[in-house]
Parts: C-alpha cells; sequence; structure tokens
C-alpha cells in the first residue's frame, strides 16, 4: 500500500488548461492605482516606481518590480491599511494628477506648425517597453519601444502594432558545458499590463486573414498603453482557431519560413485590420502615415492597396474598415496603380540590416498561395503582389524589396548604414549611382528617462537647479567645470557617482553568478568565490548583444594569454561582464558563447570576467550605468547602428569601439576610443588577428592608464574630463527624441502631404499619377539621346571658363515636359568613368510651341562651368519627372547619351 506520506511527496501530474492571476479588489480610495499600473509610463517614471514601492516594499522586491504581480500579490489588508492612510493617498493622487497631466497637455508635436498627420501607424514585429512585458529579443524591439515611449513624451500621435507572442523570445540559461540553454516559459496576457479590445457589451474584438487551405486565421487584440501612445498587439490563441492556427503567436522569430510567414502576413494584414477595428471602436483618426519598421511588416502595403480598390459600395456596415471611410482608409474602387500610388506616398520603411543574409525571403510560392486563388481580392492580382517583392533569383519573394517598392520614402539607421544600404539596394535602380538610390537616414537614438541611472539625472539638477529633472539636464551636468562650479568639486562628485554605479553593478554581477552557477549545477559549499567576484575599484567594461558571428563575441579572447595579463595585471587590471543570447538556431553562435563561457569558467580569472545568461532589459540597465567602458567589435560595416554604447554613454560611460554604425559619426577623438579597422584585408582570420591587437593595445596603452591615474584625492581627473565631455558631446545627439524629431520632419510630415496631395478632390491626384507613370513606362523604350555637342571654350579649355553644351534628345510618346534632361559632369579617369559627379539640368530651348510634339526630336541646352583642373568629362541623361515623385530615381527610369 502507498503511504500518504509518499502520496503528498509526488509532483502533481494534472496541468491547468489555462493560468490566471488573480487579485484583491482595490479599495475605491486606491482606484486610481489601476489606472497608473495599467499606463507603461510608469516604467520610465520614477516616481510612480517610488510609488509602487510603498505599497509593499518587500513584496515589491519579491515581483521583480512588476507592479501588476505587485496587486495580485498584496494582500486585501494592506490595500484596506493604505486606503486609510492620508500620505499614501495623497502620493497616490498627486502621481495620478501628474498622469492626466502627461496625457493631456500639449506637447512638442502639438506646438508645430503647418500641416502634420492626424495619426502614424508604427509596425514592429516587436516592441522592447519594460522587461515585465517580454515581447521584444534585442535591438531592433529596444528601438521600436524606445521610439513610442519618445512620440509619447514628444506629443507624437503614433498607433502602435505588433504580436503578442505567449512564450515571448526566450529564458536563457547555460548548461554545466557552457552550452545555451532555452526554455519558454508560458506568459499570461491577464497577468501583463494589457487591456484585451473589446466592443461596448463586452465582447472581444476579432479580426482574421485569410488562409491558403481556404481556412481563416483569427486573432483578438490587446492594448498596452505606453504613455499616449496605444501598442496594439495581436493573439491567435483563441477557440475560433484549430490547434496550429492557435500557434502562430506562440514565440518570437520561431519556426521556419511556412511559421515566419504566417506570423508576417499576420501583422501586416491583421495589424491594418486591427488599426480599422481600434479606429472604428474609439473614433480615433484613421492614420494617414503607415511606418515599417523593417521588412517583416510589409504585406501591411498589400491589405492598403487591397483596401483602396475596394469599391464604397462593396463594403458592408460590419467590415473592419470604419463606417465613415476617411481617405486614408482607402473603400474608393481605385486601379491597382492608382492604390499603389497611394500607398507609397504614405509609407516609410526604415531598414535595419546592412547584410542580405538579414533579410527575410520566402519561397515565391508561398507567398502566392496567401495571395492567389481563393485569397485573391478583386483588383489586386497575385502577379502584381509577387512583382514587388521579386528579385535576382526568380522563384524568391524579398521583403526588404517589397518594403522598399512599397514606400515612397525609406531610411537605414545611421549615416553609414544609410550609405550601405543605397549600395546593397542599388540594383532595385539600375542606372543610378549609388548616392541618387532614394534611400536616406535616420541615426538611432535611445530613450533616456528609460535607460540614464536616477541619481545622475538627480546630480545633473542638483548641480543645475533650473533644470528641468530628465534628459535634458545632461548637457550641462557634462560642461566644463569651469562654466558652473569648481573643478574639484565637480569632478569628485562625477567619481563619486560612477563608483557608486559600478558597486551596484558589481553586486548585481555576483547575484545572477551565483544563480546560473546553481543552476547549472554547483552547490552552496563550491560558491565562496563569488562574494569576491568583480571589485567596485576596478575598470570595469561591458560586452552585451546578440551573437551572430559579425559581432565578434571572441574577438577579446584571439590571443588568451594576454587577454589573461590585462586581466590580472598587478597596477592596472581590468574586469569584463558580457551577455547577450545566440538565436536558438544558431548553433555557430552558441558555440562562439560557450567557448567564452569556458574561458570565464578558469578559476585563475573568474573572479575578472564573467558571462551572465538572459539578457534583458533589467540586466541591461545595471551594465549601462556601472560599466565604465562599453566595448563593441563588428566587423565593419555589419553593423546598421546599435544603440547598447548610446545607453552607456548618457550614463557616463566612454565607448571602445569599430567605427562602424552611430560610432562612426558621433566618435570625436575625445568621446571614447576607436579600434582601428583592417578594412582592405581580405583575410577574415588576419584582420581578427589585427583588430583584436589594436583593442589589446588601446585597452593597455590608453584605456587603462587614463582611468588609474588618479590625482590627488583618488580622483582620475583626465577620465572625469572625458566622461563630461561625453555627456556634453553625446548627449543630445544620441536621444531617441531627436530621431523621433527627424522622423516628424523629415518623413512623417512629408508624406502625409503626398498622401494629402493624392487623395484630393477623390483621389485626381493619385490616377494623375498613375497615368503619367504608365505613359512613361509604356514610352520609356524608345526615349534616347542623339547627338550632344559642346562649344564655347576653343581648343584649350581654361579654369573659370563655360561650357555651352545642346543635347537633341528624342521623346516618342512622352512630352518634355515629362522629363529632366540633365548634363552630368565631373573629374574623368583612364576608363572614362566620371567621378566627384555634379548634375544641372538642361533647359528645353523648343519652346511652349513644341513643348506637346510627340514623337520628334527635341533640343535641351545648358552651361558647364569650368571649376576644377585636371581631366574632366560629362554625359547627358534623361529622367522621368513629375511634381508628386519624391526622387529622380523613384521610378528607377534613365536613360543615358
Amino acid at each position: 500500500m502507498t503511504s500518504v506520506a509518499g502520496v503528498a511527496g509526488r509532483l502533481s501530474l494534472v496541468r491547468a488548461l489555462r493560468r490566471f492571476t488573480v487579485r484583491a479588489a482595490l479599495p475605491e480610495p486606491l482606484a486610481a492605482l489601476d489606472e497608473l499600473v495599467m499606463n507603461l509610463r510608469w516604467s520610465w517614471h520614477p516616481a510612480s516606481m517610488d510609488l509602487f514601492e510603498a505599497v509593499d516594499p518587500a513584496l515589491w522586491a519579491s515581483c521583480q518590480q512588476d507592479p501588476v504581480r505587485l496587486l495580485g500579490a498584496v494582500s486585501a489588508e494592506r490595500l484596506a491599511a493604505l486606503s486609510r492612510d492620508e500620505d499614501f493617498l495623497g502620493r497616490l493622487r498627486s502621481a495620478a494628477d501628474d498622469l492626466h497631466r502627461y496625457l493631456t497637455e500639449p506637447r512638442w508635436y502639438q506646438q508645430l506648425d503647418g500641416s502634420l498627420p492626424g495619426a502614424i501607424a508604427y509596425f514592429s514585429p516587436e516592441f522592447g517597453i519594460t522587461e515585465v512585458l517580454p515581447q521584444y529579443s534585442g535591438g531592433l524591439g529596444i528601438l521600436a519601444g524606445d521610439h513610442l515611449k519618445s512620440a509619447s513624451d514628444l506629443g507624437v500621435p503614433i498607433l502602435g502594432v505588433g504580436l503578442l507572442y505567449r512564450s515571448g523570445y526566450f529564458a536563457q540559461s547555460l548548461s554545466a558545458d557552457g552550452w545555451q540553454e532555452e526554455r519558454y516559459p508560458p506568459i499570461d496576457p491577464y497577468g501583463l499590463p494589457l487591456t484585451l479590445l473589446a466592443d461596448p457589451n463586452g465582447a472581444a474584438v476579432r479580426i482574421s486573414v485569410g488562409m491558403p487551405s481556404g481556412s481563416t486565421l483569427t486573432a483578438q487584440v490587446w492594448k498596452a498603453q505606453v504613455g499616449r501612445v496605444p501598442l496594439l498587439l495581436l493573439d491567435t490563441d483563441v477557440e475560433d482557431n484549430d490547434e496550429v492556427s492557435r500557434q502562430v503567436t506562440d514565440r518570437l522569430y520561431g519556426g521556419g519560413a511556412d511559421h515566419r510567414i504566417l506570423q508576417e502576413v499576420l501583422l501586416g494584414v491583421g495589424g491594418v485590420r486591427a488599426i480599422r477595428a481600434y479606429c472604428k471602436l474609439t473614433g480615433s483618426p484613421a492614420p494617414e502615415v503607415f511606418h515599417s519598421n523593417e521588412g517583416h511588416a510589409g504585406f501591411l502595403g498589400v491589405e492598403r492597396i487591397r483596401e483602396f480598390a475596394i469599391p464604397p459600395s462593396a463594403i458592408p456596415p460590419s467590415a473592419d474598415l470604419p463606417s465613415a471611410v476617411s481617405p486614408f482608409a482607402g473603400g474608393s474602387g481605385l486601379s491597382f496603380d492608382e492604390a499603389l500610388a497611394m500607398v507609397r506616398a504614405g509609407t516609410v520603411f526604415t531598414t535595419h540590416t546592412p547584410v542580405p543574409a538579414g533579410i527575410d525571403r520566402f519561397p515565391r510560392e508561398l507567398v502566392e498561395r496567401f495571395f492567389g486563388g481563393d485569397n485573391a481580392a478583386p483588383g489586386v492580382p497575385v502577379d502584381r503582389i509577387l512583382e514587388l517583392g521579386a528579385e535576382t533569383d526568380p522563384k524568391i519573394f524579398n521583403m526588404a524589396h517589397m518594403g522598399l517598392r512599397l514606400a515612397q520614402r525609406a531610411n537605414g539607421v545611421s549615416r553609414l548604414h544609410g550609405a550601405v544600404s543605397r549600395d546593397m539596394f542599388a540594383g532595385l535602380w539600375p542606372g543610378f549611382e549609388p548616392d541618387e538610390v532614394p534611400i536616406g537616414s535616420v541615426t538611432n537614438g535611445v530613450h533616456a528617462p528609460t535607460w540614464v541611472a536616477r541619481e545622475l539625472l538627480e546630480l545633473a539638477a542638483e548641480q543645475v537647479p533650473e533644470l528641468p529633472k530628465d534628459a535634458t539636464g545632461l548637457r550641462a551636468y557634462g560642461k566644463r567645470s569651469s562654466d558652473r562650479t569648481a573643478p574639484d568639486a565637480m569632478a569628485e562628485a562625477v567619481w563619486t557617482l560612477r563608483r557608486r554605479l559600478r558597486e551596484r553593478l558589481v553586486e548585481e554581477v555576483r547575484r545572477r553568478t551565483r544563480d546560473s552557477a546553481l543552476h547549472r549545477g554547483a552547490t552552496e559549499a563550491e560558491l565562496g568565490w563569488v562574494s569576491k567576484l568583480f571589485d567596485p575599484a576596478v575598470l570595469t567594461i561591458g560586452f552585451a548583444r546578440r551573437v551572430p558571428s559579425y559581432k565578434r563575441l571572441t574577438l577579446m579572447l584571439r590571443d588568451p594569454e594576454r587577454l589573461r595579463a590585462l586581466l590580472l595585471d598587478r597596477e592596472r587590471p581590468i574586469q569584463i561582464v558580457i551577455a547577450g543570447k545566440s538565436h536558438p538556431a544558431d548553433d555557430s553562435g552558441k558555440a562562439l558563447l560557450q567557448q567564452m563561457v569556458r574561458f570565464a569558467d578558469n578559476p585563475d580569472v573568474r573572479h575578472r570576467i564573467v558571462f551572465l545568461p538572459d539578457y534583458d532589459i533589467g540586466m541591461a540597465k545595471y551594465l549601462y550605468w556601472g560599466c565604465d567602458v562599453w566595448l563593441n567589435n563588428p566587423l565593419r560595416p555589419l553593423e546598421a547602428c546599435g544603440t547598447s554604447g548610446m545607453k552607456s554613454a548618457l550614463n557616463g560611460g566612454l565607448n571602445l569601439s569599430i567605427r562602424d554604425g552611430w560610432w562612426d559619426e558621433l566618435y570625436d577623438g575625445a568621446n571614447g576610443w576607436a579600434i582601428p579597422t583592417a578594412d582592405g584585408v581580405s583575410d577574415s582570420e588576419r584582420r581578427d588577428d589585427l583588430e583584436a591587437a589594436a583593442l589589446y593595445e588601446l585597452i593597455e596603452m590608453q584605456v587603462a592608464p587614463r582611468f588609474y591615474d588618479h590625482a590627488e584625492g583618488g580622483v582620475p581627473l583626465r577620465w572625469v574630463e572625458m566622461v563630461r565631455h561625453t555627456l556634453a558631446s553625446l548627449g543630445p545627439q544620441v536621444l531617441a527624441s531627436r530621431m523621433v524629431c527627424e522622423y516628424v520632419e523629415r518623413y512623417y510630415r512629408p508624406a502625409a502631404e503626398a498622401a494629402g496631395r493624392l487623395a484630393a478632390d477623390s483621389f485626381a491626384g493619385a490616377r494623375d499619377l498613375a497615368r503619367w507613370a504608365d505613359r512613361v513606362h509604356k514610352g520609356w523604350p524608345l526615349v534616347r539621346v542623339v547627338h550632344v555637342e559642346s562649344w564655347g571654350v576653343g581648343d584649350t579649355p581654361e579654369l573659370g571658363a563655360t561650357l555651352r553644351l545642346r543635347a537633341e534628345v528624342v521623346l516618342d510618346g512622352i512630352s518634355p515636359s515629362d522629363v529632366d534632361v540633365q548634363a552630368a559632369y565631373g573629374r574623368v579617369d583612364d576608363t572614362d568613368t566620371l567621378h566627384d559627379i555634379t548634375r544641372i539640368p538642361l533647359s528645353d530651348v523648343d519652346g511652349a510651341e513644341c513643348s506637346d510634339t510627340l514623337g520628334a526630336s527635341h533640343f535641351f541646352e545648358g552651361d558647364i562651368p569650368l571649376e576644377r583642373p585636371g581631366a574632366f568629362g560629362y554625359t547627358v541623361r534623361v529622367l522621368p519627372v513629375h511634381e508628386m515623385v519624391s526622387s529622380p530615381a523613384e521610378l528607377g527610369l534613365v536613360t543615358l547619351a
């Protein structure tokens, strides 16, 4: 017979079908707590965090500072006591009033002049808002989260759209031998700061997307409120779906191509339909601009084409489109080309990858199954959709190519990445120079209130009381000491703060290292060394990011003995904290991670170098706050931007980085160190050896000596001066507020204006543009420059002279008003290739009486100044031109002489 004790000691085999978070009802005096908790502004608002801590300090710590968990765990007795605590109630009223002012008062955007979009939709496959909402994997998601937060702070009317992943990305741990292990803990949406989008009767709002099999994929919509910005997250774990369909939103970046395209169709097509449902339900304005953060959401453009192609009479009252359809919500019966013109005008596309391998590419027939056959929409032929994603391989559909073809405005995420992108995608605009490819750049930024240590902002406000207590104080905090206070006093304050933040990091490193070691099989008796892990007085270097091969996690291990010597130097030691996740399917990345862990496990160095598993927002903050130096050594130019070094810089960390991404444009020689690159070396092993040697040399000869060069009183004055210069020079430039302002002025406003002009007068502009583009495309094969002659400089051209140029151009079927004839001139090499090109328009000399003559020669003239000595050359080219075309290269048409 089985004993009662034996039965009681067994693990239960009964599994719950569903998880719920049950919490005590809030007494009426505490009702405002719910509003504060459900608006994610608390994640970057210290006063709200302090209020939550006051509810129950011990419980707040045990809940990992998650206010939803806090309210789910706090006792009814404690809530009753708080409801009678006048001091707490006063703080609660103050916090609630502050949130209401934040949500309603005019901000930067409301003070701008001119026409502005009433709403902007921002699509991303991941959003890193807070570790409490684990819907991100790395930089793309963190950037998207910072974009929404800064848009909220600035009052920009953005509406975010993404997916709700029931297992997030993954939780990382290490095996005994240092191999990455993945866990996918289930996420209970009801235990997150989310609300289910429901109609006035309380029924959950559902959207649906047609599937290739003739079935329907259904999703419900959760809303996270990010300050002033609503974030809609689609979730397929609903009873309307079969078991396979319920798993579409199971994991971020999980599964193969079939699974990924399901997610991306849901994000793009379903995301637009979720917006329509949300706008109809809430009365919010329909977005005029759609911003696709990478190509994952590219199918949003296909759905919008479908909307514009639907005749108004075909829209049933129950459709996802608003009942009062605005010009930007579609339902206008446009042709495919007219709808495409409308979509392009109002779409912004941001690419984040500098390598073709980083782009989502699907088999062409897979895309055809989703948008052809039973899923084909009237007026939206599947072959036209397939053209949008065409690339060199006719069997492949390229999501980045579709994103670029569906957006009139596109950008990379740093100046260098913009140049790399123009070169990488130049094939989409044949005949144009890379600098003419219509891809600009907006350098990424970071949301300072999220990432800057509170103590730093408080010190800035203390030193300069008239400044507000937010990131704007950083600039004054970083000013030269002679500006506001005595050198010694300011330097000592800076150094004392840096020491305090380093001590906090050391405590966190020890805690996490102990937890990881226990998970890997160590016993408490073996972990006495952890109490001496790291030293708050030692130069601390941080390296934390994803672990693809190009980021070169193990570059520091190229010469293990030299690294060991730097770690254990008696006079100037260093300590290195490392973190990062490798994609679950990337065994090569896991092998690099294991190599690093095994080196750090060595008893000789383990007190000076550590790998911390499960890198997330919560861990990242400690690293950004406490590291003296932020190390970044990607293979240039394969990092698009990289923002972790920005966050470190805002906390007084100095960057030690390859000049890639943002560091290429913002390094000034005094705000950190640039690791020399061996760009011309084709042998990758030799290149890594050379750049690793340069890294060791910089640390040994420059970084460590400056850190340990203490003046009287123990303050390294030259180091502190670099810290202050970094805050002053980089602070304003690395902020996400600067980034969002650039998007508004350079992309959102022009996109809204262009879409508005095309939509005016029942889409007269869109119809005119489509007709013009069709006429030009049909007639372009016959456009040719038949003769060019020049005169005016004699037999020996001299500097300062003017060359008169005349070109005869045949325009069969195209009017002279449809083209821009240009002279392109500059320095010429031995192969007659032009360099340093200048382009000027040539004037139509035939006069108005001939301007509409088709199928005949037309003459264009202009003057070329001879402004530089040496070999000189010129040519003539013809481009299509229209007032609604944003770039000469937009149609991809050019004829050269």
